[in-house]
């Protein structure tokens, strides 16, 4: 976590973990709004980001947030910072 502290502002973004089924490591779907080019219609698009979760406390349905971080391997450049929901409501 101390890469995270040590950039000015580090991009943080909010979504849902959708697969912790890898060791440290969590899926979180993020979506987004966006606006049709031509018909200006509102859309949602979503993207799959890994992130790294050292103590392996997310489950599958959390809303969390994740930071922007150095890269830890191919595929994971982002870092766990916070639980904001758990699944169940606890």
């Amino acid at each position: 976590m101390a890469d995270a502290q040590q950039q000015k502002n580090p991009r943080a973004v909010s979504g849902l973990v959708v697969s912790d089924r890898m060791d440290k490591t969590i899926t979180v779907m993020v979506e987004r709004r966006v606006k049709h080019p031509v018909y200006g219609k509102f859309m949602r698009k979503s993207t799959k980001i890994h992130a790294h979760d050292e103590k392996n406390k997310c489950q599958v349905g959390d809303t969390v947030t994740v930071v922007e971080c150095r890269p830890l391997s191919k595929s994971k450049t982002w870092m766990l910072k916070s639980i904001d929901e758990k699944a169940g409501g606890v």
